[in-house]
C-alpha cells in the first residue's frame, strides 16, 4: 500500500478568478474575517504581508472538528497558473503525515465564473494513518466561504 497520496477536488465558483486568487495573494490576513468558523488568527511568522508572500511563512490557527489546530506554511505563488500552494512544515496534520501541501488554483471560465481546483498532496506516516479527507473538506469549505465573500 503506497502511502503517498493526493486528492483533487473541483468546484465551480461564482467569482471572478482574479478576485478568488487575490484573496490568497494579497488579501490572506482577511481569512480569518472570511471564515471565522475555521480560523481564529493568521500571522506572519517570516517575511511579510506586504511582498505578496511569496516565501513567506505563516501560522494559522483553526478549529477542525471540534479540535483547535495549528499549521504553519510556506507559501509560493504562482501568477500565471493563479495558483498558490501551501507548504506544511510544523504542526498538528504533522501527528500523521511526514509531507502536506495544499494547492489551491483557479481558472477562469468567464467573467464572475470560475473553476476552483484544489489539490492536496501528502505521505503518511504509516499504514494506521487517516486519509486526510477532512482537510480537503477544510479546503472546500474555505472555497466556498471566499466565493461567498466575492458576491
Amino acid at each position: 500500500m503506497s502511502l503517498v497520496g493526493k486528492f483533487v477536488s473541483e468546484l465551480e465558483i461564482n467569482a471572478a478568478a482574479e478576485k478568488y486568487y487575490e484573496i490568497f495573494k494579497d488579501k490572506v490576513s482577511h481569512i480569518p474575517n472570511i471564515s471565522p468558523t475555521i480560523f481564529q488568527n493568521v500571522e506572519v511568522h517570516e517575511g511579510d504581508w506586504d511582498s505578496h508572500g511569496h516565501g513567506s511563512i505563516k501560522i494559522w490557527n483553526y478549529t477542525l472538528d471540534g479540535k483547535a489546530e495549528v499549521f504553519k506554511e510556506r507559501v509560493e505563488f504562482d501568477d500565471e497558473k493563479l495558483a498558490v500552494t501551501l507548504i506544511g512544515l510544523e504542526g498538528d496534520v504533522f501527528e500523521h503525515y511526514k509531507t502536506f501541501k495544499g494547492t489551491y488554483q483557479v481558472v477562469p471560465k468567464g467573467p464572475k465564473h470560475s473553476l476552483a481546483v484544489l489539490t492536496l498532496e501528502f505521505e503518511k506516516l504509516n499504514d494506521g494513518s487517516p486519509y486526510p479527507y477532512k482537510y480537503l473538506d477544510l479546503m472546500n469549505t474555505i472555497t466556498k466561504d471566499i466565493e461567498a465573500h466575492l458576491k
